[in-house]
């Protein structure tokens, strides 16, 4: 579930989840979508899974279906939801501080309610050359601390920060737009994904 970070390079079956089901050789359901968002009113194209929180699979699902659920989100709330002027008030409805609430971690309670261990990951960084997201930075960090602090809340929910992932002056990890993940990066992130399940299950 989440936006494009996770959808990207779907059309070429090699998005983050596409691999994901290629290394851990099981199914995995992708319903993410580019330009969704946390927060998200209209209830038609919401319902269509531009609303993150719509994605969720049909409400009578039972306990158990899901083993895991990968989630991202709240970058296009940030980045084009409040337009770099109300940043704050978007962050505090995102998640709260201690990550005790807010859309994210409400989310995260309904997965968790069905018996599923969620995984939410962070967000690529700008390469440091130049970028639509240059200045989001602190945003950035920000969003992933609270994000944290959610998931130390709980020990089925694991918090997969994706901060050092693009060494810095490294084009390669991201699209051409410097935003998106390449085909390279959609790699990376879905390796990290795969180790944290399979350290997890090894554990259990």
């Amino acid at each position: 579930m989440g936006d494009s970070l996770m959808a990207w390079n779907g059309i070429s079956q090699r998005a983050v989840s596409d691999v994901m089901e290629k290394r851990l050789q099981v199914e995995v359901t992708d319903r993410s979508l580019s330009a969704a968002r946390m927060i998200y009113r209209l209830p038609i194209s919401g319902a269509a899974g531009l609303s993150i929180p719509k994605q969720m699979p049909n409400g009578d699902w039972n306990a158990g279906d899901w083993n895991w659920v990968v989630l991202n989100g709240g970058g296009n709330d940030l980045w084009l939801g409040c337009g770099c002027t109300a940043c704050g008030r978007k962050m505090d409805r995102l998640a709260t501080r201690d990550g005790s609430s807010g859309a994210i971690p409400d989310l995260v309670n309904q997965l968790r309610s069905k018996g599923a261990k969620v995984i939410y990951t962070g967000y690529l960084r700008s390469p440091g050359l130049g970028s639509p997201i240059e200045y989001c930075k602190d945003e950035g960090e920000e969003l992933d601390r609270r994000a944290a602090r959610m998931a130390a809340r709980d020990e089925g929910v694991f918090f997969l920060s994706l901060a050092d992932l693009v060494p810095h002056g490294d084009r390669s990890y991201h699209a051409i737009d410097r935003v998106h993940p390449s085909v390279k990066g959609s790699d990376a992130i879905a390796t990290r994904i795969v180790n944290l399940i399979t350290e997890v299950t090894q554990a259990e």
